[in-house]
């Protein structure tokens, strides 16, 4: 009976642990939040910041370039979502939303709609991507996404020439989902890959390494601690628990009262 309390208070433990790894990593802004951005960049050094959970907005003409800029950490899958308000009359157009990382490298969706046709007089298109997991670090030949800066850019391709310059509108959404542990890599970036941040001396890389103006609410991660460590703890705690239960259990009552000590 022993044995048996102690492996549910250690289960008991282990689902209280593994609760807040389930959470959502993204910040929940009320819907009337007013400080949510209502213009869009022309380029990545014009791109506009927002925060995760925030809705952004935008106004353009078909055939521009739309940029913003969020910042992704350890850990987080990033989802970007992008709706299109096209005017009432236009022929058959493709709009497409793109992704790039702190070192401005293009990082493929693992699914989701990032490309979309819309049809004529079609009033609005959706577009989404759902980013790889962010990595705390990675080898110098690898595409993988670290923690930094990422930049959003939406534009049409294709667009018959009668199009262009056609007032449209846009609203851009960022969420992330906490992947936790599972992802967790032995190593980290000495800096996250915000703008700025290899362009200061050494004694002011700390200074440079905010010079995006937006970071994640709790800061940037050290890369050294994440929910593995409860998870392994846990699991050295069931397997002393499950070996003391079996030595319990096959130790028998020692010798009879019968035999002799001799014996």
């Amino acid at each position: 009976m022993r044995v048996a309390r102690a492996l549910s208070a250690a289960l008991l433990t282990l689902g209280l642990a593994a609760a807040p790894a389930a959470a959502d990593a993204s910040p929940s802004p009320s819907p009337d939040d007013t400080s949510a951005p209502t213009q869009a960049g022309t380029s990545f050094r014009t791109a506009t910041e927002i925060e995760q959970g925030q809705q952004a907005t935008a106004s353009g003409s078909t055939g521009d370039y739309l940029y913003w800029s969020f910042p992704a950490d350890t850990g987080q899958r990033p989802t970007v979502e992008a709706t299109v308000k096209l005017p009432q009359t236009h022929a058959p157009q493709t709009w497409q939303i793109d992704v790039y990382d702190g070192l401005r490298r293009r990082q493929a969706c693992q699914y989701g709609a990032q490309t979309r046709t819309a049809a004529a007089d079609t009033s609005s298109v959706e577009l989404a991507c759902v980013l790889r997991t962010v990595r705390a670090w990675s080898e110098p030949w690898a595409n993988d996404p670290l923690p930094g800066t990422y930049y959003i850019r939406l534009t049409a391709t294709g667009v018959p020439t009668a199009d262009l310059g056609l007032p449209v509108g846009s609203e851009v959404r960022v969420d992330s989902k906490d992947i936790g542990g599972s992802a967790a890599v032995d190593g980290s970036l000495a800096e996250p890959l915000v703008p700025g941040v290899a362009t200061k001396p050494e004694e002011e890389q700390e200074k440079a390494a905010v010079l995006a103006g937006l970071e994640p609410e709790d800061g940037w991660a050290s890369g050294w601690w994440s929910d593995r460590w409860v998870w392994t703890a846990i699991g050295g705690i069931l397997a002393a628990l499950a070996g003391v239960g079996g030595y319990a259990l096959t130790r028998g009552t020692g010798r009879p009262s019968r035999v002799p000590p001799g014996a």
